[in-house]
């Protein structure tokens, strides 16, 4: 039930970077074969990398909005009409984040971390 993706290295517009976690989610989720219904409950773990200035000014709630939209296929356009297929059918059921930035190390290419995995 556990599924580990890289994040890609943040980019604007913030609905491209979207697209990106995307298909990082899709690619992990096929090797995988992970299917999160939507009974799950689910915890997501995030470490976001930066360098100077940028990690300043990066507020983690407009990046983790970013990543649950991505988790959920809504990457722009109608509501009504989904394009992607959602990874977790709805946000509701993601009952803990923890959302960490840190200056990017220089192996890691400003590509953050996230975990998805059963709640409790």
């Amino acid at each position: 039930m556990s599924l580990k993706i890289r994040l890609p290295r943040y980019e604007t517009p913030r609905l491209k970077w979207r697209k990106l976690i995307y298909a990082n989610l899709i690619e992990a989720v096929g090797k995988r074969k992970i299917l999160y219904s939507k009974h799950d409950r689910l915890q997501l773990d995030i470490v976001l990398y930066f360098k100077n200035p940028a990690i300043t000014f990066h507020d983690v709630d407009n990046r983790l909005k970013d990543i649950m939209d991505a988790l959920q296929g809504r990457i722009g356009g109608s509501k009504k009409i989904r394009k992607y297929k959602p990874i977790v059918p709805n946000d509701s059921q993601i009952y803990r984040v923890v959302v960490e930035k840190k200056i990017s190390p220089k192996q890691g290419h400003e590509m953050g971390h996230l975990v998805i995995k059963k709640y409790p």
